[in-house]
């Protein structure tokens, strides 16, 4: 899929780089709305663009910014107008009621701290987005946080792309080993928060249980 997609961004390096900037910003929505799509490594393919001087280094940065918050907008006011019930009562097998009320309440107390580090936690932008909208997170503080979350992480993304060189294979190439490692330690870091959350849990049940038995 993603050398298809390639093929195509290369197909119009020969329209108006208006065409370019407006595709960028599309990428960027869309990749908020199916993580599946490669949003970063279209992101980067436009900051390598600008170092051979084919395109502006602020209209990529404007264009792939505002597309990420636009899409992690979208997201949110959709899950705010749907509304909890309406996950709730279809119960979906990856997004259970029983999770949504779990992730309410979380939400309820660091809500906004997520929704500001939401571009640095690749694969799971859109729940992020979705349960702040369900979870009826302030509209003004959401949408100061999400800009300011993907104006850094596309400005690092960005700028990391443009360094790197004028091969696009070589920084395709060095981009995914970035971006791969990364996920890794962001995988790390989250699952070893869980743990230290559980044992606290269960340590301040243990010690609920023994000054207030049953």
């Amino acid at each position: 899929m993603e050398n298809y997609i390639f093929d195509q961004l290369n197909s119009l390096l020969t329209y108006s780089d208006t065409l370019f900037y407006a595709l960028l910003f599309v990428s960027a929505v869309i990749e908020n709305l199916f993580p599946p799509i490669p949003g970063d490594t279209i992101t980067a393919f436009g900051a390598f663009l600008v170092g051979t001087g084919r395109l502006n280094y602020f209209l990529v940065y404007a264009s792939t910014t505002l597309g990420s918050f636009v899409g992690f907008m979208l997201l949110f006011l959709l899950g705010r107008f749907l509304g909890k019930e309406f996950f709730m009562n279809r119960n979906y097998r990856f997004f259970s009621s029983t999770s949504i009320l779990s992730a309410e309440l979380w939400f309820q107390k660091y809500g906004y701290l997520v929704v500001v580090g939401n571009r640095f936690l690749p694969g799971i932008r859109s729940v992020i987005s979705i349960v702040s909208g369900i979870s009826m997170l302030s509209i003004p503080r959401v949408l100061a946080l999400s800009a300011a979350s993907a104006a850094v992480w596309n400005f690092m993304w960005i700028h990391a792309g443009f360094m790197l060189g004028s091969n696009w294979d070589v920084v395709k190439s060095k981009m995914q080993m970035l971006l791969k490692t990364y996920n890794i330690a962001i995988s790390i870091v989250i699952v070893a928060g869980l743990a230290v959350y559980l044992v606290y849990r269960i340590r301040a049940k243990r010690r609920e249980n023994l000054h207030h038995p049953r």
